[in-house]
Formats: structure tokens, C-alpha cells, sequence
């Protein structure tokens, strides 16, 4: 016959349901993580992976990496620049670079290739900028 000793403590109702809640977060945030081939990304892993050649960025323009989250442009020859991908208005990713400006089709915000200050639309602040590391032709993020 078993017992049960109501008089040892035990996880409380709350403790129970955090922990299942935590536990589906987690799940479905690993189910969302990308790793994937999609996209026009070229990342190796994450952080500090080959994002692409020095010779895939065109001169006065860019490339968005998707699964990477990033936006690497060359303002000028030789200057390679890199930001977040996704729009500083309501997060939507960019999705493209075209005359001089790093394009979100969500709301029509626009920011710069230099810098990623705001160039127009809503966006009430610049891209923030993403660490890089040029060598040896590779772009990788730092």
C-alpha cells in the first residue's frame, strides 16, 4: 500500500504552471530559431559565422541576411558597414538596399548605409549597428 504524506512540501500549483509555460516557451522559440537554408543568408552558425565576400557587398549598396538578422552595405569602396535587419518602428525585417538607403517594406522607413540613421518613413531611430570583422576577402560578424 502506498501513503502519501500530506505534511512534505511540494511545488505549488503556480511553480508547476511557470515551469510547463517556461518549458513550451522555450520549445517553441527553438522550433523558431531559423538555422535554416532560407533566405539569402550565408551565416555559419551563430556569431562569428562567414556572413559573405568582401565581393558580394556591391559599392553603394548592401545585402540583407535574413536568417542572420543583419544588414551588411558598403558606403564606399572598401568600407564595409553592418546593422540589424529588422526596422526600428515595429520590427519588420528589411528587405532590401537600393540607392543608398537600407529599405523596410512594412511602413516605408529608410535608413542610411553609413550610419542607419533614419532617412525616412516612421522609424523613430537608426539600425542599430552590428560588430563585424573584414578579413582575407570574408566578412564574418565579430
Amino acid at each position: 500500500m502506498t501513503t502519501y504524506d500530506e505534511t512534505l512540501p511540494g511545488p505549488g500549483r503556480r511553480t508547476v504552471v511557470a515551469t510547463i509555460g517556461a518549458a513550451g516557451l522555450a520549445a517553441a522559440l527553438t522550433a523558431c530559431g531559423g538555422g535554416g537554408s532560407g533566405g539569402d543568408s550565408t551565416a555559419e552558425g551563430d556569431g562569428g559565422g562567414v556572413l559573405a565576400k568582401t565581393s558580394d557587398i556591391p559599392v553603394g549598396g548592401g545585402k540583407v541576411f535574413k536568417d542572420a538578422e543583419v544588414v551588411v552595405t558598403q558606403p564606399a569602396k572598401g568600407e564595409f558597414k553592418a546593422f540589424s535587419s529588422l526596422c526600428t518602428h515595429k520590427g519588420c525585417p528589411v528587405t532590401g538596399v537600393e540607392n543608398g538607403t537600407v529599405n523596410c517594406p512594412c511602413h516605408g522607413s529608410k535608413f542610411d548605409i553609413a550610419d542607419g540613421s533614419v532617412r525616412g518613413g516612421p522609424a523613430p531611430k537608426p539600425l542599430p549597428a552590428v560588430a563585424i570583422t573584414v578579413a582575407g576577402g570574408s566578412i564574418k560578424q565579430a
